[in-house]
């Protein structure tokens, strides 16, 4: 049997127009606007004209800590969403955008794979509708409006010492992680380190992820702190004047993107911080506007469950007034098996001790989930080198959980694979026993918001922060920011800051090396480790094998 790369099963699809699309779900077509005949923008007036509109079921697809063995959160969020459609019922996905950053880094693309995709595929990963482009474009124009306001006179008496603000760009670029501007002179301006994030990082991403209109992006944008003066009193971008024309930048690309599934379902996908620098959940915006068209909406977070997951119902859920009904952990035996210690070469050997021992990653994914109020279940992504015995060896496993395991086969067979999985998660929704709640209050101190994440969902014994990091939260506090949660930049390969510590480690503690406040996304991020916000490329990137053949096609590019 021949198998076909994920781009060779894209560039198959047989697409329906996007206005056909749009009717699945009842938007007419005038309220679509079009980028060529596969992907459009919904219109913010049918947007508001739906929210009197019955909110439909809302499911969380979440992962096991990611491996190099593969887990499929993505493909899964898709094959569920073309299982419940196969099953009768009116479905929608919501997933977030791809960053170019890991398209031609190492990560890939961001549409799902095998027969559970969303296309096109190729648009996606690479410039889609100008999404990121808006957002770099408006967080860069307030970097630029910061300096030239301190060139011109510096009225505001910013501390140039104290410029927060820091620019982005969509790519992975470690060389400018630190750099000094403004060099060259008086004509220049005032030189000063400063640095590069990527576009996932901005605070502009998330909130943009975060506004539920127009006007509420206005005023986060405005919200935003861009520095400090001497006296440490905080500088906003609305005292930049920056905030109207950011928000002319990003008027159309807070317009949620309809696209559609290879089995032609329909696809929100909008928005796209990373979990582990940022709150990585997809827009607000995009998930509400589904939950009013479609019975069940399923959405995903990125990386495991430590991150994304968390993020999605301590902040997203939180701040926009969502309750998710099911949650979806995605496994794979290969990744059970790595856990268990076994090599990336050797993970196509049977080996159920192996899967044994790795799935302690599971049971603790599991058990966080269960502390959020929202019943879970496992599905098991297969691989055709999994034998019976490993998959019963996960699901066995799962049942000492309180939970259950159901295979799936969506990469190969599209709905067909994860008609089980549909059913069962229906029937999850309709027991009624999901009670969402936070897993803190929002009185509760930052620096103990944090401890509480480190306890409850990394195990860990302490947060090691020194008094500098615990002077400045509780400045945060006192200015009126301790209501605000906290979003962890951490590794996301391990519960721990240590990358190389899989499975289910205890006994270590949390450093926070910074924290930063996003005043206008409404959160204190607190960076833990050794974890980046601006990444470098591999040593073997995947843009080396990128490129058009003679047929002026994309090759390389998964």
């Amino acid at each position: 049997m021949i198998v076909k790369s994920d781009i060779e099963i894209a560039r198959g699809a047989h697409k329906k127009p996007i206005s056909e699309i749009g009717g699945k779900l009842g938007i007419p077509s005038v309220d679509l606007l079009p980028f060529g005949h596969d992907k459009a923008k919904v219109s913010e007036g049918f947007i508001k004209s739906v929210q009197g509109n019955k909110d439909g079921k809302l499911i969380l697809v979440t992962a096991i800590n990611p491996t190099p063995a593969g887990e499929g959160k993505t493909t899964t969020t898709v094959g569920l969403g073309d299982g419940l459609n196969a099953i009768g019922k009116k479905a929608a996905i919501c997933i977030r955008e791809a960053s170019l950053g890991p398209c031609f880094g190492m990560k890939g693309g961001a549409a799902g794979g095998g027969y559970a995709q969303v296309v096109p595929m190729e648009e996606m990963n690479l410039h889609f509708t100008g999404d990121f482009h808006a957002i770099t474009s408006a967080h860069n124009l307030l970097s630029a409006m910061i300096d030239n306001h301190i060139y011109w006179g510096n009225e505001l008496e910013i501390d140039i010492r104290r410029v927060v603000w820091r620019r982005v760009m969509d790519m992975n670029d470690r060389a400018l992680r630190q750099i000094t501007a403004s060099l060259g002179g008086v004509a220049n301006g005032f030189p000063r380190e400063a640095g590069f994030d990527i576009t996932v990082a901005s605070e502009v991403m998330a909130i943009l992820c975060l506004a539920t209109d127009l006007d509420d992006l206005k005023e986060r944008l405005g919200n935003i702190i861009v520095a400090y003066r001497r006296d440490r009193s905080a500088v906003y971008a609305r005292d930049i004047k920056a905030d109207g024309a950011m928000t002319v930048l990003l008027q159309q690309a807070m317009q949620p993107n309809l696209v559609q599934t290879l089995e032609n379902n329909p696809a929100f996908v909008h928005g796209g911080p990373f979990a582990n620098i940022a709150h990585g959940c997809n827009s607000v915006v995009a998930t509400k506007t589904a939950l009013k068209l479609a019975d069940y909406v399923v959405t995903e977070a990125g990386f495991g469950a430590d991150l994304g997951a968390e993020k999605f119902m301590n902040i997203k859920c939180r701040k926009a007034g969502l309750a998710p009904e099911a949650v979806v952990i995605v496994a794979t035996v290969r990744a059970m098996k790595m856990n268990g210690g076994v090599a990336k070469a050797d993970l196509g050997a049977e080996n159920v001790d192996a899967v044994n021992a790795g799935c302690s990653n599971l049971g603790r994914h599991i058990a966080n989930m269960k502390k959020f109020g929202v019943p879970a279940v496992v599905a098991i992504n297969h691989f055709v080198t999994d034998t019976d015995a490993e998959v019963e060896a996960v699901k066995a496993y799962v049942a000492t959980q309180g939970s259950e395991a159901v295979l799936c086969k969506h990469w190969a067979h599209g709905s067909m694979g994860t008609e089980e999985l549909a059913n069962k998660v229906v029937e999850m929704i309709d027991g009624g026993s999901a009670q969402y709640a936070p897993l803190y209050p929002d009185d509760m101190g930052l620096f103990q918001k944090m401890e509480t994440i480190a306890r409850e969902i990394y195990r860990a014994d302490a947060v090691l922060a020194d008094k500098k990091i615990r002077d400045q939260l509780k400045q945060w506090e006192e200015a009126g920011y301790g209501h605000l949660p906290v979003c962890m930049a951490k590794t996301q390969y391990s519960f721990s800051t240590d990358p190389n510590l899989r499975g289910a480690p205890t006994g270590h503690s949390l450093p926070v090396r910074e924290v930063r406040l996003s005043a206008g996304a409404g959160f204190i991020v607190a960076i833990c480790g050794e974890i980046m916000t601006m990444p470098g490329l591999p040593r073997t990137p995947s843009a080396e094998a990128i490129m058009l053949d003679k047929n002026g096609d994309v090759q390389g590019l998964f």
